[in-house]
């Protein structure tokens, strides 16, 4: 269950996702089966081949890309998610999620 986030914010992100662009969403989460794990970012962008390359270039493992049409993500969940939000520099992310 996501929530965190408002109507405005997920509209950008999936017009970002939708243009092509690497797009970064980042939202409270409650899953049983990560207990631990209380935030996630989805980073989407429509341009599969691009998206790919960001997962490399992190070092994150492109298999796991939600090819889920219009809109292909990335979920970032735990110690990865911080440390790449602070490689982006998407200090607001980081802030406003206490993941700092």
């Amino acid at each position: 269950m996501a929530f965190g986030i408002n109507r405005a914010e997920l509209t950008r992100w999936k017009q970002a996702v939708s243009a092509g662009e690497i797009a970064f969403l980042t939202h409270y989460w409650i899953d049983k089966r990560y207990p631990e794990i209380t935030t996630v970012t989805k980073v989407g962008c429509s341009d599969l081949p691009r998206l790919r390359e960001w997962c490399r270039k992190h070092g994150l493992p492109a298999r796991y890309i939600h090819n889920r049409q219009p809109f292909p993500h990335f979920d970032l969940m735990g110690p990865k998610q911080a440390e790449i939000l602070r490689q982006e520099g998407l200090w607001e992310h980081l802030e406003r999620f206490r993941m700092l």
